[in-house]
Protein backbone atom coordinates (compact mmCIF):
# COMPACT_ATOMS: atom_id res chain seq x y z
CA UNK A 1 0.00 0.00 0.00
CA UNK A 2 1.22 3.82 -0.78
CA UNK A 3 2.12 5.82 1.98
CA UNK A 4 -0.65 8.86 2.10
CA UNK A 5 1.59 12.57 1.19
CA UNK A 6 0.47 14.26 4.15
CA UNK A 7 1.39 17.52 2.26
CA UNK A 8 -0.99 16.89 -0.23
CA UNK A 9 -3.76 15.36 1.50
CA UNK A 10 -3.75 18.47 4.21
CA UNK A 11 -3.76 21.01 1.61
CA UNK A 12 -6.89 18.94 -0.27
CA UNK A 13 -8.35 19.25 3.22
CA UNK A 14 -7.92 22.95 3.58
CA UNK A 15 -8.92 23.46 -0.49
CA UNK A 16 -11.96 21.45 0.54
CA UNK A 17 -12.84 23.17 4.02
CA UNK A 18 -11.98 26.70 1.55
CA UNK A 19 -14.47 25.83 -1.14
CA UNK A 20 -17.05 24.61 1.43
CA UNK A 21 -17.12 28.19 3.17
CA UNK A 22 -17.08 29.95 -0.40
CA UNK A 23 -19.90 27.95 -1.46
CA UNK A 24 -21.72 28.95 1.76
CA UNK A 25 -20.96 32.14 2.01
CA UNK A 26 -19.55 33.87 -0.79
CA UNK A 27 -22.17 35.44 -3.32
CA UNK A 28 -20.13 37.36 -5.53
CA UNK A 29 -18.85 37.81 -9.24
CA UNK A 30 -15.52 37.06 -8.45
CA UNK A 31 -14.39 34.72 -6.11
CA UNK A 32 -17.07 32.05 -6.03
CA UNK A 33 -16.97 31.95 -9.54
CA UNK A 34 -13.39 32.29 -11.01
CA UNK A 35 -11.21 32.08 -7.77
CA UNK A 36 -13.93 28.95 -6.83
CA UNK A 37 -13.60 27.16 -10.12
CA UNK A 38 -9.34 28.33 -10.05
CA UNK A 39 -8.95 26.12 -6.61
CA UNK A 40 -10.90 23.11 -7.08
CA UNK A 41 -8.48 22.50 -9.89
CA UNK A 42 -5.63 22.61 -7.16
CA UNK A 43 -8.10 20.70 -4.84
CA UNK A 44 -8.40 17.66 -6.85
CA UNK A 45 -4.95 18.14 -8.14
CA UNK A 46 -3.96 17.58 -4.43
CA UNK A 47 -6.51 14.89 -3.89
CA UNK A 48 -5.21 12.61 -6.48
CA UNK A 49 -1.08 13.40 -5.03
CA UNK A 50 -2.38 12.50 -1.96
CA UNK A 51 -3.35 8.77 -2.53
CA UNK A 52 -1.36 8.27 -6.08
CA UNK A 53 1.57 8.30 -7.35
CA UNK A 54 1.83 10.11 -10.65
CA UNK A 55 4.26 12.62 -11.98
CA UNK A 56 3.17 16.14 -11.48
CA UNK A 57 2.43 16.63 -15.52
CA UNK A 58 0.46 13.36 -15.53
CA UNK A 59 -1.60 14.30 -12.98
CA UNK A 60 -2.08 17.70 -14.14
CA UNK A 61 -3.08 16.43 -17.82
CA UNK A 62 -5.49 13.86 -15.78
CA UNK A 63 -7.01 16.39 -13.35
CA UNK A 64 -7.86 19.26 -16.15
CA UNK A 65 -9.37 16.47 -18.76
CA UNK A 66 -11.37 15.37 -15.63
CA UNK A 67 -12.62 19.66 -15.39
CA UNK A 68 -13.08 19.78 -19.25
CA UNK A 69 -15.08 16.53 -19.25
CA UNK A 70 -17.25 18.06 -16.10
CA UNK A 71 -17.38 21.78 -17.72
CA UNK A 72 -18.18 19.75 -21.35
CA UNK A 73 -21.36 17.87 -19.47
CA UNK A 74 -22.40 21.09 -18.44
CA UNK A 75 -22.55 22.16 -22.56
CA UNK A 76 -24.62 19.35 -22.87
CA UNK A 77 -26.81 19.72 -19.81
CA UNK A 78 -25.54 16.10 -18.48
CA UNK A 79 -27.66 16.69 -14.90
CA UNK A 80 -30.95 17.91 -16.77
CA UNK A 81 -30.34 14.76 -18.90
CA UNK A 82 -30.03 12.69 -16.13
CA UNK A 83 -33.28 13.96 -14.26
CA UNK A 84 -30.79 15.45 -11.75
CA UNK A 85 -31.49 18.95 -12.54
CA UNK A 86 -33.26 19.40 -8.85
CA UNK A 87 -30.68 17.52 -6.61
CA UNK A 88 -29.10 20.12 -5.24
CA UNK A 89 -25.77 17.74 -4.62
CA UNK A 90 -25.70 17.01 -8.02
CA UNK A 91 -25.69 20.39 -9.81
CA UNK A 92 -23.03 21.22 -6.89
CA UNK A 93 -20.58 18.08 -8.79
CA UNK A 94 -21.70 18.53 -12.01
CA UNK A 95 -22.50 22.10 -12.07
CA UNK A 96 -25.17 23.73 -13.96
CA UNK A 97 -24.17 26.29 -17.19
CA UNK A 98 -21.08 25.97 -19.17
CA UNK A 99 -18.99 29.11 -19.48
CA UNK A 100 -15.45 29.05 -21.61
CA UNK A 101 -13.94 31.54 -18.28
CA UNK A 102 -14.46 27.90 -16.60
CA UNK A 103 -12.31 26.40 -18.73
CA UNK A 104 -9.40 29.26 -18.45
CA UNK A 105 -9.92 29.29 -14.44
CA UNK A 106 -8.94 25.24 -14.83
CA UNK A 107 -6.21 26.29 -17.54
CA UNK A 108 -4.51 29.06 -15.26
CA UNK A 109 -4.68 26.51 -12.17
CA UNK A 110 -2.89 24.01 -14.04
CA UNK A 111 -0.40 26.11 -14.90
CA UNK A 112 0.45 27.90 -11.57
CA UNK A 113 0.32 23.91 -10.01
CA UNK A 114 3.09 23.14 -12.48
CA UNK A 115 4.88 26.66 -11.99
CA UNK A 116 4.75 26.36 -7.80
CA UNK A 117 5.79 22.64 -7.87
CA UNK A 118 8.68 23.64 -10.06
CA UNK A 119 9.24 26.18 -7.60
CA UNK A 120 8.62 23.61 -5.11
CA UNK A 121 11.40 20.81 -6.34
CA UNK A 122 13.45 24.04 -7.19
CA UNK A 123 13.72 23.42 -10.75
CA UNK A 124 13.90 27.06 -11.29
CA UNK A 125 17.33 27.30 -9.55
CA UNK A 126 19.99 29.69 -9.65
CA UNK A 127 23.05 30.03 -11.97
CA UNK A 128 26.22 29.18 -10.35
CA UNK A 129 28.82 31.85 -10.05
CA UNK A 130 31.70 30.89 -12.53
CA UNK A 131 34.53 29.10 -10.78
CA UNK A 132 37.66 31.96 -10.59
CA UNK A 133 40.95 32.67 -8.92
CA UNK A 134 39.15 35.53 -7.04
CA UNK A 135 36.33 33.14 -5.21
CA UNK A 136 39.30 30.65 -4.35
CA UNK A 137 41.08 32.99 -1.88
Amino acid sequence: MRKVKKRYLYSAIFLFLTELYIAMNVKDDFIRPYLGDFLVVILIYCSLKAFVRVSTFKAIIIVLLFSYLVELSQFFSLANRLGLGDNTIALMLLGNSFSWSDLVAYTVAGIFILSLESVMKGSFKKTPKPVTTANLN
